[in-house]
């Protein structure tokens, strides 16, 4: 198993540094002062730079330590990323030598037209597409991309590690306990997310498992879910994707 360390950035982002005692790969590094006093403090070398979609909360520093590591800067082939060496897209495997770790390129469209992941050695990096009992925004993407995207996600091993790249998850308990109120596993979810919040610790990583349990986003096909959503839109919904974007719209007021 891969060491995976958050580094805080701005308000409520995480920059995930992956990698050992002496070498350290960053995922959507949008702060680049924050990861480059991480990185002197724990003496670490700078050997590539993860992106998973071009917004500036999580590309903005990639100019800055791209020029001062040298090293190669990995992102969305349909998006523009600064510094950008190696565009990726579905199926592409990049493989780190000095700290032992391959992942698999996702292409999850939806809160940007050309969002990835990177899936390996059991973790998830998911950028802004699966957060911690919710989902990202639909900006660039449609509905039934996003739907298909966070589908592929729950598909993946129930054991699976989720990195999502900002702390969102007691907000987004908050709304999935007004979607399930009889859930039984989400008021186990809320207490230990808050006495981990308590104690200044990440919610994250989560589980794949943990998150189809709790996540309204995953269960769009579960007839409670199915029912609250009808019930909050007004009419019947058949499709579990017409669930999905009734819940989107709905968090995005809530």
């Amino acid at each position: 198993m891969v060491l995976v360390e958050p580094v805080p950035a701005f308000r409520d982002n995480y920059i995930w540094v992956i990698g050992n005692n002496q070498y350290a790969v960053a995922v959507d590094p949008g702060d680049a002062g924050a990861l480059q006093e991480y990185l002197e403090e724990r003496k670490l070398e700078l050997v590539a730079i993860l992106c998973t979609h071009h917004h500036q909360d999580h590309v903005g520093g990639n100019l800055a330590l791209s020029k001062q590591h040298g090293c190669p800067v990995y992102g969305p082939a349909r998006e523009k990323i600064p510094a950008m060496t190696h565009p990726v897209s579905e199926g592409d495997l990049v493989r780190f030598e000095e700290i032992g770790a391959s992942f698999v390129v996702m292409d999850l469209p939806g809160h940007t037209s050309g969002h990835i992941a990177y899936f390996g050695e059991g973790a998830l990096f998911c950028g802004d597409t699966l957060f911690g009992c919710g989902c990202g925004r639909v900006f660039e993407g449609t509905m039934e991309e996003m739907h298909a995207s966070l589908s592929r996600l729950a598909a993946l091993p129930e054991a699976t590690r989720v990195y999502a790249a900002h702390e969102y998850t007691l907000l987004n308990l908050r709304f999935a306990l007004e979607v399930e109120p009889e859930n039984p596993d989400l008021p186990a979810r809320k207490e230990e997310d808050e006495r981990l919040d308590r104690q200044g610790i990440p919610t994250l990583p989560s589980t794949i498992g943990l998150e189809k349990r709790t996540n309204p986003f995953l269960r769009c096909e579960d007839p409670a879910v199915m029912r609250m959503a009808a019930r909050h839109c007004g009419k019947t919904l058949s499709a579990s994707a017409e669930v999905f974007s009734v819940l989107r719209r709905w968090r995005n007021e809530f």
